[in-house]
């Protein structure tokens, strides 16, 4: 028996988990799979305490920016007189919060 229950945005789905093999399997079927757009290859993340496991989509990694100039390149050829450094601001106390 399948009870379905409806909280805002949520809906709470009481399921069983079946014997897969060696191991527990829980079946992701109709609404458990539709409304999260959970499809076949989907990569998930697993919470898992002692009250039970949640199950969300992974976060995608950003992608790496592909600038133009490395960090290497724009660091090329510089030292002190070239970043002129002797030209650094000195802060005040009221500026440093002293």
């Amino acid at each position: 028996m399948c009870i379905q229950c409806v909280y805002g945005e949520a809906m709470e789905i009481e399921a069983e988990i079946k014997k897969w093999g060696n191991s527990l399997a829980l079946r992701l079927s109709g609404a458990m799979a539709e409304v999260p757009d959970f499809s076949v290859g989907t990569k998930v993340c697993v919470s898992i305490s002692k009250d039970g496991l949640v199950i969300k989509k992974a976060v995608k990694e950003s992608k790496k920016l592909n600038l133009p100039y490395s960090e290497k390149s724009l660091l090329r050829g510089l030292n002190p007189e070239t970043v002129h450094a002797d030209e650094l601001a000195i802060l005040s106390e009221a500026e440093s919060g002293s």
